[in-house]
């Protein structure tokens, strides 16, 4: 028997560490072959040119998509969006996955989503039935579990969820986030390591900042990015690394922002367009804080002892740890929310309990993919 053809898609950083480990799984499974699509943030360089990234840790890239456009308003994201499809169709045609598995949210995850399901491929979808009130990925993440003939969730009470949209339940399973499978297989680096990595002094204490736009509502994300460091001027002691946004409507603006604060500052602020899901989640380690709207805040940082102040809507609607402290974006309570934070830190005296560590998240999906495929006809299920 053929081994069955795995398609994965990935169109940002933050998506492909995530991955990594089933990445890894499918690649070492002699009954399974990888198809690797790459697309997205990864084939730009303003964004890092993540691709190399990739190619670096040993997987083969079959196919890669160009898609986005150089601006980053409404419409040339519904540009992006369309031109993914028309590449995707190209892409999916030449490889002929037997499943693809897509993971999240974004607009880039739905062009893959629509274009496999009208080529008569089946999706694994990571990640569904949770809830980020602030950004329009909510809607898109609801529509690929729609799209998606099997699903592994990260918590029990996202697997209801996705049974609550109509899916069968015998084909949502609980996996766990595949993210915090990676704290559990990889050594971070020391304090001292990651200093040299960064090339950057740390001073006694940082924390890490990753803040990208509420794609609903019209707040203002330059806006809350300026409330934020005057929220951390009252904290002159701690250094601030930052990571770009995501490639939403209005990110270049926040890069710009945060170029600028880094160029003012060089000598407690540091910016960089990605740092790698080593460096990434070791600083993430080391920090006082997590500070922002990154999912990380909410799924890894828990894991390593790291305190979120979680600022905005973006999240929520997400289930998290006791160690995250939500906040409105006002400096006055960005700032609160740091104090809770940094007390939280000093006093904590056992491991924070992270809803979304169910263990070994890989081996689970393996066994998920190693199942008869099921139907491509899906029936709505309805709960009496």
């Amino acid at each position: 028997m053929n081994p069955r053809k795995i398609g994965v898609f990935t169109a940002t950083r933050a998506e492909y560490g995530l991955l990594y480990w089933t990445l890894k799984a499918i690649q070492q499974a002699p009954d399974l072959t990888l198809q690797l699509f790459v697309s997205g943030t990864h084939l730009v360089p303003e964004f890092g040119f993540t691709a190399k990234e990739i190619e670096k840790d040993g997987f083969v890239i079959d196919e890669t998509i160009e898609m986005l456009l150089a601006s980053d308003s409404a419409a040339a994201t519904v540009k992006s969006s369309a031109l993914g499809m028309i590449g995707f169709a190209d892409a999916l045609a030449r490889q002929q996955p037997d499943v693809m598995i897509i993971l999240g949210d974004r607009y880039e995850a739905l062009s893959m989503a629509q274009a496999s399901v009208m080529m008569h491929i089946p999706i694994l979808h990571v990640h569904g039935g949770e809830i980020t009130e602030g950004a329009y990925d909510n809607e898109f993440r609801h529509a690929i579990t729609k799209l998606s003939h099997l699903h592994a969730a990260s918590t029990e009470r996202y697997c209801q969820r996705i049974i609550q949209m109509g899916e069968m339940p015998e084909r949502v399973h609980h996996v766990g986030s595949l993210g915090v499978e990676h704290l559990h297989k990889v050594q971070l680096l020391t304090r001292d390591e990651l200093i040299a990595a960064l090339n950057f002094e740390l001073g006694e204490d940082y924390v890490v900042l990753a803040y990208h736009p509420e794609t609903h509502g019209e707040l203002d994300g330059v806006e809350v990015l300026d409330n934020i460091f005057q929220a951390l001027n009252h904290y002159p002691e701690l250094r601030v690394l930052m990571t770009f946004p995501n490639a939403d409507s209005g990110g270049r603006a926040l890069i710009q922002r945060m170029q600028t604060q880094a160029g003012l500052y060089p000598e407690r602020f540091y910016v960089t367009s990605s740092l790698g899901q080593l460096r990434f989640l070791s600083a993430l380690k080391h920090a006082q804080v997590m500070i922002g709207n990154s999912s990380s805040g909410i799924i890894e940082a828990p894991s390593v002892g790291t305190a979120t102040v979680n600022i905005g809507n973006r999240q929520a609607g997400r289930i998290a740890a006791q160690s995250v402290f939500h906040s409105e974006t006002s400096i006055s309570a960005i700032k609160t929310s740091i104090d809770q934070a940094l007390t939280f830190s000093s006093s904590m005296s056992e491991p924070i309990h992270n809803p979304y560590d169910a263990g070994c998240a890989s081996e689970k999906m393996l066994n998920i993919l190693r199942k008869p495929l099921v139907s491509k006809y899906k029936k709505f299920y309805d709960i009496n």
